[in-house]
């Protein structure tokens, strides 16, 4: 099997930005290409969304050793072989807590499913940002705070506590409800 990936995306100057830990597309889309001979069909285009964490999961599973339950990622073999999981994750978490460093690019977390993306730059307070992807691919039109977007903002936003729920991840929990906060707090 071989694999051609990244850590992340290309990103110069986009969005009047630097650096590659932004979570704009240019920065979070990876390449991950594979030629798996005999179980992954060449030519085949999979669109499912996967991290850079299900590759430990994959390897794991290749070499036929067991995954520990305490892994976040899943393993892509299924996706590899063809198939088509019906409960594969519909949307991806991104959070970047470096700041300040050499990068200076400022804390922000944010999930993106196939259509949407939301970001919250908590480095600034609460500075939200909302794109659709299919209508604005190159992310110019923040579509955060207008009425007709409220309730996918709403969706998306509950959405993305889940997400940091299932991870662990309890930064900036002044916007979760008193009940989440007391479960995160007990995780400790």
């Amino acid at each position: 099997m071989v694999i051609y990936s990244s850590d992340q995306g290309f990103y110069i100057g986009d969005h009047g930005w630097y650096d590659k830990r932004w979570m704009y597309e240019e920065s979070l889309m990876m390449p991950f290409i594979v030629k798996w001979p005999g179980v992954t069909k060449p030519g085949s285009r999979n669109r499912n969304l996967i991290q850079n964490l299900d590759y430990a999961e994959t390897f794991l599973e290749m070499a036929g050793a067991p995954i520990p339950g305490d892994m976040q990622g899943r393993s892509l073999v299924p996706l590899l072989k063809g198939q088509k999981p019906d409960d594969w994750r519909k949307s991806i978490y991104y959070h970047y807590y470096e700041y300040p460093s050499v990068h200076m690019v400022p804390r922000h977390y944010g999930i993106r499913t196939q259509r949407y993306k939301l970001m919250h730059f908590y480095q600034f307070g609460n500075e939200w940002e909302l794109y659709d992807l299919k209508t604005d691919p190159d992310e110019l039109s923040n579509l955060y705070g207008k009425p007709e977007h409220a309730k996918l903002q709403k969706r998306m936003k509950n959405r993305l506590a889940k997400l940091q729920q299932h991870y662990g991840d309890d930064s900036d929990i002044s916007e979760k409800p008193d009940s989440w906060k007391a479960q995160m707090r007990g995780k400790k």
